[in-house]
């Protein structure tokens, strides 16, 4: 069965939200003014950064919430498994470059 369209945007929009506080908190010099989630449906970056949140924060923002990436939770769960250091998941499908993988916590710790 496939997700109601209200339903996957409101997943979308959690995930920015989500995404924008996590930047905010780290970043507490930054106001809501800086870091902000965009409308679904809008054109360009989910999480727009103002030239003060590019030079704090210089990274360009994508939130993808699927189920079809499921996969890739299962490979971070197994770098996981293996010992207590920070999982890192790299995957590639065919003709792509590689991607590193980890958790918004283990990204943000990284982060400034």
């Amino acid at each position: 069965m496939a997700i109601k369209t209200s339903s996957a945007k409101a997943k979308g929009r959690n995930l920015q939200k989500k995404v924008r506080d996590a930047v905010l908190a780290k970043y507490p010099e930054l106001t809501e003014d800086d870091v902000r989630s965009c409308p679904m449906g809008s054109n360009g970056e989910d999480i727009q950064l103002s030239t003060a949140a590019k030079q704090a924060f210089p990274y360009s923002i994508e939130c993808k919430a699927r189920a079809k990436i499921a996969l890739v939770y299962d490979a971070l769960e197994q770098a996981r498994s293996q010992n207590d250091l920070t999982p890192v998941a790299v995957i590639k499908a065919d003709r792509k470059e590689p991607l590193v993988v980890l958790t918004l916590e283990a990204f943000m710790t990284l982060t400034k």
